[in-house]
């Protein structure tokens, strides 16, 4: 019976990602190579990851996401890659389900979902969109979007029915510096109307965002009902936003 993750790699993005990357490359055993690109790390990170026999560590300064992993997507000898952040878990149910995948030659990716954790609690909701996580690889590009990349592949998709865990422990402080290097070019993603979904035209209304994500998680997700970990992750979302917010509402030096 055919192994599909025999025909996959791992590629994970990392810089500085000590409290995340050992639980995460923990769940790849079963890879036969998992290719880090690291962004230079000051910490313990590439030592955690070389901890690991199926770890391949490939330094390279980052210039810009889409850079970063069009370069790691070079790195990997099997015909597709699984497209990881250093804080994604990926659970014993998703590796069975990749396991399993029979892909004819007309497929060349595969749409995930997401589940959102704080500190290994589950929400029952969040955010975090789905978004191609598996791809042929000679079918797969990346550009820049915003704050983030996109990723497009050249033929037919697939939906996966496990959901990859995004559980991210770095410390809040790392969390508000992240979001406001990030902030800065979603604004100027927003000011320019790229790609504006509803969330898009919304934010655009600046100071209305903050509140407004806030009643969606609390009341719509149903995050109300998860605690302190549910209060937590819509914190943070209002600060991400109030971020975003003042981004915007500063006089804009150029388009």
């Amino acid at each position: 019976m055919r192994d599909f993750t025999a025909e996959v790699t791992p590629l994970i993005l990392t810089a500085n990602e000590e409290a995340n990357i050992g639980r995460t490359l923990e769940q790849l055993r079963w890879a036969g190579e998992v290719v880090i690109v690291d962004s230079i790390s000051t910490d313990a990170t590439p030592a955690i990851a070389r901890k690991f026999p199926n770890v391949r560590i490939v330094e390279r300064p980052f210039d810009n996401l889409a850079a970063q992993w069009t370069f790691a997507l070079a790195q990997a000898a099997t015909d597709w890659v699984l497209v990881l952040d250093a804080d994604y878990f990926v659970s014993d149910a998703f590796v069975a389900e990749l396991r399993a995948l029979d892909p004819g030659p007309d497929m060349t990716g595969y749409i995930g979902c997401f589940n959102y954790a704080i500190n290994g609690r589950v929400l029952r909701g969040s955010l975090y969109p789905p978004r191609l996580v598996l791809l042929r690889r000679n079918a797969a590009s990346f550009t820049m979007d915003g704050h983030t990349q996109r990723m497009h592949v050249t033929g037919k998709c697939g939906r996966l029915r496990e959901a990859i865990v995004h559980d991210d422990r770095k410390p809040f402080g790392r969390f508000v510096e992240r979001q406001r290097r990030y902030m800065r070019e979603e604004a100027v993603k927003i000011r320019r109307g790229d790609h504006l979904n509803l969330a898009g035209w919304i934010r655009k209304m600046r100071v209305v965002a903050p509140f407004a994500v806030v009643v969606h998680l609390l009341f719509v997700k149903g995050l109300i009902l998860d605690g302190r970990a549910g209060l937590h992750y819509v914190f943070e979302r209002f600060i991400a936003e109030a971020i975003l917010s003042m981004e915007l509402l500063r006089r804009p030096s150029s388009l």
